[in-house]
């Protein structure tokens, strides 16, 4: 499968697949979404070649619960993590026997490699020996030093992607702006952290960090070796999945010096084109190995972006386009991302869908186009949708959930989007409170009449909201999902006429 195939050839039954995950890169981000200031040529061309989908959403509005959700087709927040991210020293979140995209595709017979940021908490000993889990009682989540002073690098880590399904992984454990400061390797840092943070950037933590490291160079550093475990896969004739998650263009927003200046919107829309880079580079590689039109790329983001660089201008670009909110927030800038794929042969090239989905949904569909069996339970979250991107059927789900930096559910269903929580939920302002007991009001949306999220219709709807909650509830299944379920919606008992924020 892995060798060119004949020109005009169908495609093969299982494709090879990539999937590149950036950081923080918004719906608005792209020339093929609307941007005029940020050139991105390769993901244009991924989008002009395959799908582009506009009503696409990450099932957080930030970094770690979103890729949980990516990789198992499981909302996070039914595990240990219920709000926040995870720090580079946090424990792993992914449980050890969840089926994974990596292992389900593992398992059908595909080499898998994973590239670049994982953020989903690691093993780590540390000094005085502990070494705790996630899933232990009272376990914390972000340890109260993370420096990496306290830690045992020599002694690597367990949990990590190479446990999780994946054959092969080098990356870094979070974010650009969180210890550790080296790369990953397999179970261990290619170089142990052991000096001072020497440049301390925007946003970042001080730390240790390897005496070679250079965060100008980590996005080329990930795509040089992931086309290095590509080119082995095709040699040895191995399907794959390669999945390669940037840590462009998240802050501190460094662009390596090919970068500097490629966009008039500053540090992060250069960072945007670093990304660009690397579709381009995965994408020739793909052709000049032969397996381009018998691989489905596909290009998407982990969340909405920040709204401005780390000048605090915006520069006059939209990184989330049109819609309200950014990154963490429950409004739809916070978690509405771009999503691409291209599939030759499969998926018409031009191709455009408004139906909802997210990327919750990438596991089902992904075994499905590699006719690679589900193992019961897993996935639990996620639909199939590939009929959306091919065009041979399926009009979308019904409803979806998403979830904030705070802990703030939201339900969309049926052009409604209900919020159980007051202001974003996230990092805008008003930042708000969830739902509960004694804060009972939230928000409701029309989105087909206000897909702006300009009016708040939670009073004059009041049987809507109900309706809405009792789904939402549904779907949770426990209070122990973190969203509370004694909630009187405010309002309630004076019917539907009253007044509520943001209404006339």
């Amino acid at each position: 499968m892995a060798s060119a195939q004949p020109p005009g050839a169908a495609p093969p039954a299982r494709p090879n697949v990539v999937v590149v995950l950036a950081d923080d890169m918004g719906w608005g981000d792209l020339g093929c979404y609307g941007a005029t200031k940020i050139p991105t040529p390769a993901m244009d061309r991924v989008a002009a070649e395959g799908v582009r989908a506009t009503d696409c959403h990450s099932a957080s509005a930030v970094c770690t619960p979103s890729r949980y959700a990516l990789l198992t087709g499981r909302y996070a927040w039914r595990g240990p993590l219920k709000r926040r991210v995870l720090l580079g020293h946090s424990p792993a979140i992914i449980e050890a026997d969840r089926p994974t995209l990596a292992s389900v595709l593992r398992d059908a017979g595909y080499a898998t490699g994973a590239f670049g940021k994982w953020h989903l908490g690691l093993g780590w000993r540390f000094r005085d020996g502990r070494a705790w889990s996630a899933f232990d009682p009272g376990a914390p989540l972000w340890p109260e030093v993370d420096d990496g002073s306290n830690v045992d690098y020599a002694a690597g880590f367990a949990d990590g992607p190479t446990e999780r399904g994946f054959d092969r992984f080098f990356g870094i454990a979070g974010s650009l702006n969180m210890a550790p400061y080296c790369y990953l390797d397999q179970d261990r840092p290619e170089e142990t952290p052991s000096v001072p943070k020497r440049a301390v950037h925007y946003g970042q933590r001080a730390a240790l960090e390897a005496s070679s490291w250079d965060e100008t160079e980590v996005d080329a550093r990930f795509a040089d070796e992931a086309c290095s475990w590509i080119a082995r896969q095709v040699r040895a004739g191995r399907p794959f999945f390669c999945y390669v998650a940037t840590a462009a263009p998240h802050r501190p927003c460094l662009p390596p010096a090919f970068a500097r200046s490629a966009s008039a919107a500053g540090a992060r829309g250069d960072m945007v084109c670093v990304v660009d880079w690397v579709v381009g580079r995965l994408d020739a590689h793909l052709q000049a190995l032969g397996v381009r039109d018998e691989t489905l790329f596909i290009v998407t983001s982990d969340n909405g972006a920040e709204l401005t660089d780390v000048d605090g201008e915006d520069h006059g670009h939209r990184a989330n386009g049109p819609w309200r909110g950014r990154k963490a927030d429950s409004w739809e800038g916070g978690h509405r991302v771009p999503f691409l794929a291209r599939w030759p042969g499969r998926i018409p090239a031009g191709r455009e869908t408004d139906a909802l989905f997210g990327l919750v949904d990438l596991l089902p569909t992904l075994a499905r186009a590699c006719d690679a069996p589900l193992p019961p339970g897993a996935a639990e979250d996620g639909t199939d949708v590939l009929g959306l991107w091919t065009g041979s059927g399926g009009t979308g789900r019904a409803s979806l959930v998403s979830h904030s930096v705070n802990g703030t559910f939201a339900l969309r269903r049926e052009g409604w989007k209900l919020i159980m929580g007051t202001g974003s939920g996230g990092f805008s302002v008003p930042r708000g409170e969830p739902c509960s007991a004694t804060q009972a009001a939230g928000q409701l949306y029309d989105l087909a009449a206000d897909p702006r999220e300009t009016m708040n219709r939670w009073y004059a709807h009041l049987e809507v909201v109900a309706d809405l909650y009792g789904d939402l509830k549904g779907v949770a299944g426990s209070p122990s999902s973190g969203l509370s379920f004694d909630v009187v919606p405010a309002g309630a008992s004076r019917g539907a006429r009253g007044r509520g924020p943001g209404e006339p």
